[in-house]
């Protein structure tokens, strides 16, 4: 009788490619339509400044309202799903209670994704995609748009609707730089619960 174990390079694998989504396979899931997304990315985008390496999660009410949103850097070099949904949990928890207790999901969260590269879909972009499925599944809320911001603009994807601007770390760019976009006579606590 022999014992071993199994390699853990193809278990390994085969369980991370799982916890991705194809474009094809996000769009077959009737992720709800954003109905003005140029507006929604300027308010995110003018609330967080995002630059390439950071993603905001966002919550959004049943009439289309921003309840809550939250930024934060992402680790470099994981494109593991299971990893994105934890980072997209533990933001939503700091920002906004779960909807668990709800017969069904009313408020819909959305990631927008601040990165390199060019505006077509991405592995990385996959595991974003399954991170917030998952993540909206165990926290009681649709899941909403997923939306990538590169130097080239920014792109619905499964919508195929984008546009030039903003774009990734167009802020740097202005006069002033992120002061300059930043709410000004509002005290430091006021501005950043603007934020949340």
């Amino acid at each position: 009788m022999a014992i071993g174990f199994a390699p853990a390079t193809t278990a390994g694998t085969s369980s991370r490619l799982a916890r991705s989504l194809e474009p094809a396979e996000w769009v077959a899931a009737n992720v709800p339509l954003l109905s003005n997304p140029r507006d929604i990315v300027k308010d995110l985008y003018a609330r967080h400044l995002p630059m390439p390496g950071t993603a905001v999660v966002a919550v959004f009410s049943a009439d289309g309202r921003l309840e809550a949103s939250a930024s934060f850097t992402q680790r470099a070099g994981h494109t593991d799903g299971w990893e994105r949904r934890n980072a997209i949990l533990a933001h939503l928890r700091r920002v906004t209670s779960d909807d668990l207790r709800r017969r069904r999901p009313v408020r819909t969260a959305v990631l927008l994704v601040c990165r390199d590269g060019d505006a077509g879909w991405t592995e990385a972009d996959g595991a974003w995609m399954w991170g917030l499925r998952d993540a909206c599944s165990l926290y009681g809320l649709r899941c909403g748009a997923y939306l990538t911001l590169t130097r080239d603009g920014w792109h619905v994807i499964g919508e195929n609707r984008g546009g030039r601007t903003p774009k990734a770390a167009s802020w740097s760019e202005t006069p002033g730089g992120a002061a300059a976009l930043r709410p000004t006579g509002a005290p430091e606590a006021l501005r950043r619960a603007a934020a949340r």
